[in-house]
């Protein structure tokens, strides 16, 4: 009689001390190619998401997800970005008038920009 494992498709392999070891493996994934915010999601989702993080891992789409997910946020971190400036009226010729005012203004709608994405796409 079959086990419920070697019903659905698994093997076993002899071990050196004789007893039968099933044949694991984790399905291929996807070349990793996030950066900063598919990083971040891996940390959130391993610390504070523990099954759905399992759940990717053993499906083999961990890595698609944080790819996805990377990708999603720096698109939409160079759209709030490129809003937030104009409605504030950051423009060129400010950068090229008061370069300081210019720099501070765009850090301060980069953090903002930041805290929208985070709270939209990494931690939720």
């Amino acid at each position: 009689m079959k086990s419920l494992y070697e019903q659905m498709g698994g093997t076993y392999h002899l071990g050196e001390d004789g007893m039968y070891y099933p044949n694991l493996e984790l399905p291929e994934e996807e070349t990793p190619r996030y950066g900063k915010y598919g990083r971040m999601r891996h940390t959130y989702l391993r610390e504070h998401k523990k099954a759905y993080y399992t759940t990717l891992l053993f499906a083999g789409k961990l890595v698609a997800h944080l790819n996805e997910i990377d990708d999603a946020a720096n698109i939409q971190m160079e759209l709030v970005t490129k809003q937030m400036a104009e409605s504030q009226g950051i423009t060129e010729s400010l950068k090229a008038q008061d370069q300081l005012a210019w720099v501070g203004a765009m850090n301060h709608i980069r953090n903002a920009a930041e805290e929208v994405v985070l709270s939209e796409l990494i931690y939720n």
